[in-house]
């Protein structure tokens, strides 16, 4: 595997920032915007997603960047519950929702087989370098 430099050329990192993008844009409509609570938990919870993923990949050890993948993939589930509340309030279609949850998904499997090749990975992070 080539030795990536930075968080943003990691796929996971990428795909939960498109996740991030279409969670800001559905809950931009009128009736999902005017739900404070519900709207500020699923964006705070997304956006959680893609900045625990920078976080722990700048940490520069392994185990803290397992740790801030955990995280990350604890708020894609927080995402997912969201959504089910959202479309249960008709503040998504059936079609947004696939989409969004779909990505969700994606970026939650993403982060599990980093996590699985962190672990098995003699790789330490720079961190532990001489």
């Amino acid at each position: 595997m080539a030795k990536i430099e930075r968080f943003e050329n990691l796929i996971s990192w990428q795909k939960a920032r498109e996740l991030n993008r279409l969670v800001y844009g559905a809950s931009r409509n009128s009736a999902f915007a005017k739900d404070f609570g519900l709207r500020d938990q699923i964006r705070s919870a997304s956006i959680s997603i893609m900045s625990n993923i920078a976080e722990g990949f700048e940490r520069g050890g392994d185990k803290e960047f397992l740790q801030f993948l955990s995280i990350a993939k604890g708020s894609c589930g927080e995402v997912r519950a969201q959504l089910y509340a959202a479309l249960d309030e008709n503040y998504l279609t059936s079609e947004q929702f696939k989409v969004i949850c779909d990505r969700c998904v994606e970026v939650s499997r993403l982060i599990s087989g980093f996590m699985t090749y962190l672990r098995r990975s003699e790789l330490k992070g720079s961190k532990f370098k001489a």
